[in-house]
């Protein structure tokens, strides 16, 4: 179906919803510029690029650093820039500006807070897979989380030639290990008492809308970890007849043929898409 058709869909199922799912992806916060690669990248990585041979930001995480200066140095930087820097467009400003008078609630794999930066109630939000700005034990020897800000402005402030000074490395306060971020990659993620809470509410907020009109907004999310969002969200319009399911994702909008009758797909920038959108709604 033709773009403006979709938005006009997505307009009145918005205008007409009890309650709005919002549901985000990598590419919510790449439409609002957290680009991991390109211009960007190197901006603020360049010289690591030079020296390591990394190339985005996102492989850069996984590169054998050859000591544990070099490693902070780059993670200070990363963390920084996408979790503590303003450095976003509008993107979820127009976001917030959509849903603010709505019964909303998101769950996103993001881990760069830009909801909350944004202004969403945070006791609507779910950060499912963690928070850059986190740390917590490598092993871990507990749940327990820590506010790493201080610490990573002092990392930037205290660089030099690519590494940071030893008495900033992070370790547990409470078995001495090193720290790590709070970033779902193995079993050693931790789930704190706030990510626990916030599954409830989440929990909580699926259970009250199992018959109401729905608007399941699908923002940005591939098909890298679909359990999370992409599937649930479908299963939950398969449930539920007075729901719907949309997608705004550049180039990998798409829905099984079981909902398509109640189903919007724009594949289309989705910053441009909100935009657009709140354009029509104040009409």
């Amino acid at each position: 179906m033709e773009y403006r058709e979709e938005i006009k869909k997505l307009k009145k199922a918005l205008d007409s919803a009890e309650a709005v799912f919002i549901g985000a992806g990598a590419g919510l916060s790449a439409s609002a510029g957290l680009t991991y690669s390109g211009e960007r990248f190197y901006k603020y990585f360049g010289d690591m690029a030079e020296r390591f041979a990394i190339s985005d930001m996102y492989s850069a995480g996984f590169y054998p650093f050859p000591n544990e200066g070099s490693f902070w140095a780059f993670w200070s930087r990363n963390i920084y820039y996408n979790r503590f820097a303003d450095d976003t467009n509008d993107c979820y400003a127009l976001l917030l500006s959509l849903v603010k008078d709505k019964n909303y609630f998101v769950i996103t794999t993001n881990v760069d807070h830009c909801f909350q930066r944004a202004g969403f109630d945070k006791r609507r939000l779910w950060y499912m897979q963690g928070d850059y700005g986190l740390f917590q034990c490598s092993l871990p020897c507990t749940q327990d989380t820590y506010d790493n800000e201080d610490t990573i402005r002092a990392m930037i402030a205290s660089e030099e030639d690519m590494k940071v000074p030893p008495e900033l490395f992070p370790r547990c306060p409470k078995c001495g290990r090193r720290m790590t971020l709070n970033l779902r990659i193995d079993d050693s993620f931790v789930q704190d008492k706030g990510w626990y809470e916030a599954r409830e509410r989440y929990e909580a907020f699926i259970r009250d809308c199992k018959r109401k009109r729905v608007l399941f907004l699908e923002l940005g999310v591939g098909m890298n970890t679909p359990v999370w969002i992409k599937y649930p969200f479908i299963d939950e319009v398969c449930e539920n007849r007075n729901a719907v399911y949309a997608s705004i994702n550049r180039g990998d909008a798409f829905a099984p043929g079981e909902i398509s009758e109640r189903s919007i797909l724009i594949d289309a920038d989705i910053r441009k898409t909100l935009a657009e959108l709140l354009e029509i709604k104040e009409k």
